[in-house]
């Protein structure tokens, strides 16, 4: 019976190098658990995402530096600023005025301007220590030695006649001559140049009182107290005011400082918060109002207390003339000593920085359109048939000036000389730089002049920039 059961029974060979299938199936169950499906997406989406960079990373590289230069781009063009509607003074329009609220870079800046001399670092402007500047006073001993002892202004009782070849309505057109300047001829603009003994006689504004240039009776007695002056003016809302600063007590007490503001500036000004006290003055400067401008051109508007400060301050022996867009920084008396008197100079301008030629200037002027090619034109043709040579020297002075800061004395001679040279930016272009080699050429009795270096100048004023265009006049 077992030996039945024995023989009965099947035997099952196992062996070690064949898999148990269903441990097999068992253990491919447990990885499939362990596997993550959301791994598996992610790592094939990741796939997908790394090979389109890898084949378009060019494109995008160039469309990001595309985006941030359009970002710097509209950084660069938009300025911040206020916008402030008010009434035109002087036409009643609703002006659209775009105030600029960026700072000056070297507002307020007073460390000195500096260069090298033989090897040695020297101040540009060499003034005296500040104690000596306190009891500098004005030298009432200096008679200044002049070959013309009298200039005589053509009045409306003394008018200008009209050159028999050219009619009135022409000149008076061309020449932009008006009842401030008066109608000065081709003939009495040769003749005044020819100084014939110790006279000499020329139409040099305030031709007519109707000629415009209107000045308050108060302010116009203030102006006859000022024995030196340092002006400046802003008509059309040009610029803003710059407080001078470096000045001595001994100069705020002797010197009048004096900004000629139009109707435009004033309301311009007060609408940015700059009002003028009830003394007429802002600050250091003496506020003074001028109405009915004589000239439709603000520029040449500019040149009458540029030019003239010897016909607005009749009884001021010295001036200090300092561009709107400039900050003076330099003690007036102070200056006064160190350009004029240390020099034995009636007049101080600083030479021209870029160029020497006026044939040069001229081309500049078209070139950033400072002035049409055609009056250009005619200005250079006057004055090549007169003889002006190209040289850039004359009496050992550069010819060409920067005209932005002028000091001198009021004599008879640098009277005529600013008068000349006046009328000279009221005949042709109001680009001065243009003109004033022309009448330093042409007036040959003129010495005594002190050409300072653009270093100086430098060293004299912190020079802003004009800081908005300004308003012509309307009516």
């Amino acid at each position: 019976m077992s030996s039945s059961m024995l023989n009965n029974s099947v035997s099952i060979t196992v062996s070690d190098d064949e898999p148990d299938e269903f441990a097999n199936k068992l253990r491919a169950r447990a990885r499939r658990k362990r596997k993550k499906i959301g791994l598996r997406g992610k790592s094939g989406f990741s796939h997908i995402v790394l090979k389109k960079l890898l084949r378009w990373w060019p494109v995008l590289l160039f469309l990001l530096a595309a985006g941030l230069l359009i970002f710097e781009a509209s950084r660069i063009g938009r300025r911040p600023s206020s916008r402030v509607k008010n009434s035109n003074p002087v036409t009643g329009n609703k002006l659209d005025k775009v105030v600029e609220k960026k700072p000056p870079t070297n507002l307020n800046r007073l460390d000195p301007v500096t260069h090298v001399v033989h090897g040695v670092r020297e101040p540009c402007l060499k003034l005296l220590p500040a104690k000596e500047l306190e009891h500098l006073d004005f030298p009432m001993d200096k008679v200044p030695d002049d070959p013309i002892k009298r200039v005589v202004y053509i009045t409306e009782a003394n008018p200008a006649s009209v050159d028999d070849g050219m009619p009135f309505e022409k000149h008076s057109e061309a020449s932009r001559f008006n009842l401030f300047t008066g109608n000065q001829t081709l003939k009495q603009r040769d003749e005044s140049f020819k100084v014939k003994g110790v006279d000499a006689s020329i139409n040099c504004g305030f031709y007519s009182e109707k000629g415009g240039f209107r000045i308050s009776v108060e302010d116009r007695s203030y102006m006859e107290s000022c024995k030196a002056v340092v002006s400046t003016c802003a008509f059309g809302g040009g610029d803003d005011l710059y407080q001078p600063i470096g000045m001595s007590e001994s100069s705020l007490k002797k010197v009048c400082f004096v900004a000629f503001w139009d109707e435009i500036t004033l309301a311009s000004q007060e609408a940015d918060g700059h009002k003028v006290g009830d003394d007429h003055y802002i600050g250091k400067w003496r506020i003074i109002r001028v109405k009915n401008l004589p000239f439709s051109d603000q520029r040449l508007n500019g040149k009458i207390p540029k030019m003239l400060a010897h016909r607005l301050f009749p009884n001021s022996r010295y001036s200090i003339w300092v561009d709107s867009k400039s900050q003076l920084r330099r003690d007036p008396l102070g200056v006064l000593e160190a350009l004029l008197w240390r020099s034995n100079s009636v007049l101080a301008i600083s030479e021209h920085g870029a160029r020497s030629s006026v044939y040069d200037e001229a081309k500049a002027v078209v070139k950033k359109n400072k002035a049409t090619p055609e009056e250009v034109a005619v200005q250079l043709a006057q004055y090549r048939q007169d003889g002006l040579p190209e040289d850039k020297r004359f009496n050992g002075k550069k010819a060409l000036a920067e005209a932005s800061i002028i000091v001198r004395e009021h004599t008879p001679s640098t009277n005529l000389f600013m008068c000349l040279w006046f009328n000279e930016v009221v005949r042709f272009t109001s680009r001065d730089q243009l003109s004033f080699p022309y009448v330093l050429w042409r007036f040959k009795e003129f010495r005594n002049i002190n050409m300072f270096p653009v270093c100086t100048r430098k060293d004299l004023v912190n020079s802003m920039g004009h800081i908005r265009k300004a308003k012509p006049l309307t009516s």
